[in-house]
């Protein structure tokens, strides 16, 4: 019969770019895995007294977004460098059970947008009121007011609703808002000025114009989602489009001459061999 064929160059690169792409997103998976842990240790040891239960910690899901994109990442590495059917069969379920995850929460969110519209405001205005006592939440908080020029969820005025803030608390912080409000909240340009924002709320919509940012963040993130939808949806389908169809074809074996394809299992230190008659 002649000597046959050993994995063409199209093969070998496709599966080298397959463990190359799944060792990328096992980094950024250790990454997220890192970043929740970090979280989880930065608030102390668990015997120590706690305003939230933990299974409302933010930090959670870094872990568990952390955790199964190792896994997953992990699986296609080792399949697609060692050609392990099993390991590329839960690699391309895990990635086909995402999508269709993906697939059923846009659905949802199409369905149900009023719904969770008034959850995700719900949600926002318990990190208003727990701004103070979570630093997780602060600093997502933070993060956004300061990114997308907002401040509170459809205006300034929401951050009343907090006890530290409400102008009937006796604190220093009575009547101000966040320092990430400020239309300019560095002081020398390197140093966050705390005091930027102190006794906004007394002032009228038009001197606080002139010290916060007197819009919502609600509608400043729903215009910034709506301007980003087709990039999040590109960036979420291309990766798992790419590594179907990269571990597709690492799991081909070359072909025989009538064009059948020969059993992986047959292949051993890079040599082609027939199964042994019974």
């Amino acid at each position: 019969l002649g000597e046959h064929p050993r994995p063409g160059t199209f093969s070998r690169c496709v599966r080298y770019l397959a463990f190359l792409w799944n060792l990328l997103f096992l980094l950024l998976g250790l990454l997220a895995l890192a970043v929740g842990v970090w979280g989880l240790l930065a608030k102390g040891l668990p015997g120590e007294e706690r305003l939230a239960p933990p299974g409302s910690d933010p930090m959670l899901l870094f872990v568990l977004v952390g955790l199964g994109a190792s896994a997953v990442s992990l699986a296609g590495c080792l399949g697609a460098l060692r050609s392990n059917p099993c390991l590329l069969r839960f690699f391309v379920g895990a990635v086909l059970a995402f999508a269709g995850l993906e697939v059923l929460g846009g659905l949802l969110l199409l369905a149900a947008q009023r719904r969770l519209r008034d959850a995700l405001r719900d949600a926002l205005l318990l990190c208003l009121l727990r701004y103070q006592e979570e630093p997780d939440l602060r600093f997502l908080v933070d993060e956004v007011q300061r990114n997308l020029r907002c401040c509170g969820l459809g205006s300034y005025r929401d951050w009343e609703t907090n006890p530290y803030f409400n102008c009937s608390a006796p604190g220093a912080q009575a009547c101000s808002v966040p320092a990430s409000c400020c239309l300019d909240p560095w002081q020398n340009g390197t140093v966050t000025n705390t005091q930027c924002a102190f006794g906004a709320l007394r002032l009228g919509d038009a001197a606080a114009g002139t010290v916060v940012h007197l819009g919502g963040c609600v509608a400043q993130l729903s215009a910034w989602l709506r301007g980003q939808a087709g990039g999040i949806a590109a960036g979420a389908a291309a990766p798992m489009l790419v590594l179907g169809f990269n571990e597709h074809f690492s799991r081909l074996s070359p072909t025989t001459q009538t064009g059948q394809l020969l059993p992986m299992q047959h292949y051993r230190a890079g040599e082609w061999r027939w199964p042994q008659p019974a």
